[in-house]
């Protein structure tokens, strides 16, 4: 096994340190929290990896959803700016079939991102890897490490971030369906607050209460969400 590019247990422990990932994971209290939590542990498990980061591509441009190390958010906009880079293009080019890159070291010719190599050099990147956060219900972008030195990464880590981006790729799906379902729990909620602030200020019915809503919604192309917040937030003297 390497010992040069690798994470700094073998791999039984580094099983056994996936298997508490999961647990920490799972436990963050929202998306944001889930996502940051990826980014960190990738510093912290993968030995060699001094910057992780996690990039998605929202309508041809370059986001970072998370960051740990300040490597990250110049090689996001670099990615964006230029429109290539290795991770711009997993997680932009989803169906393309690729799941992993891997640049060895970055002072080597790089024929399909010359430009961004050339700037990344500049910035002190000696190695990097990413591999996509995916699963069936959806991808999530790119889990993208770095290395300050050439040669950081040897093939093992390939194995290693499909790994670590699998468990992520199932605690992100898991905290978007929550958090989806308590925001659905929350917009029910204000909207049922409203209805009942309407029937009592104008002697409403259940149904004629929540027509007002969605008409006022539809006129003026506010979320029904917005416009029950709206009339729970006036004051009780207003019609």
């Amino acid at each position: 096994m390497e010992t040069r590019g690798w994470v700094a247990v073998e791999w039984r422990e580094y099983a056994e340190q996936m298997a508490l990932l999961a647990r920490d994971l799972l436990s963050q209290d929202s998306v944001q929290g889930t996502l940051d939590e990826i980014a960190a542990s990738a510093v912290k498990l993968v030995e060699g990896c001094d910057a992780a980061g996690i990039l998605a591509v929202r309508k041809g441009r370059a986001v970072t959803l998370a960051a740990c190390g300040n490597m990250v958010h110049e090689s996001d906009r670099l990615q964006g700016e230029l429109r290539e880079g290795p991770c711009f293009d997993l997680a932009s080019r989803k169906d393309s079939g690729e799941r992993v890159f891997r640049i060895a070291d970055m002072s080597q010719p790089q024929p399909a991102w010359e430009r961004y190599a050339a700037r990344a050099r500049e910035l002190g990147m000696g190695s990097m890897t990413g591999v996509l956060l995916y699963t069936d219900n959806g991808d999530f972008g790119a889990l993208n490490l770095y290395s300050r030195r050439r040669g950081e990464f040897g093939k093992d880590i390939e194995t290693a971030g499909w790994l670590l981006a699998s468990h992520a790729a199932v605690a992100l799906s898991s905290a978007r369906t929550i958090d989806q379902l308590e925001h659905a729990m929350e917009t029910r909620h204000a909207i049922g607050e409203a209805i009942g602030i309407l029937r009592e200020r104008h002697q409403l019915s259940e149904d004629d209460a929540f027509n007002v809503l969605r008409r006022i919604s539809q006129h003026h192309n506010i979320k029904l969400r917005d416009v029950a917040e709206r009339v729970r937030s006036e004051p009780t003297d207003q019609a």
